[in-house]
């Protein structure tokens, strides 16, 4: 699976890593805040890169939004200190 969001300059594609979270919970971390995302299988991306500018997706019905890094770890601080 991969996260794709609109980055400004066309799709920005993240490739999670083994780190143990839900590819839900790296998608809000790693999209900045605001933007859209979408989760699509890795085989739904062009392995042709030279024309990565060009590519297009429909965000129209997202998978959710990003909320950034930092608030996604503040967001984990303050359910630390919840337990």
């Amino acid at each position: 699976m991969r996260v794709i969001y609109p980055d400004g300059d066309g799709i920005a594609v993240i490739i999670p890593a083994g780190c143990g979270l839900s590819i839900n919970e790296i998608a809000r971390k790693d999209v900045p805040a605001g933007l859209p995302y979408r989760i699509i299988d890795e085989v739904d991306i062009p392995s042709d890169r030279t024309f990565r500018e060009a590519w297009e997706a429909d965000f129209t019905d997202p998978d959710g939004y990003g909320i950034g890094y930092e608030a996604w770890f503040a967001e984990q601080a303050a359910k630390q200190e919840e337990l």
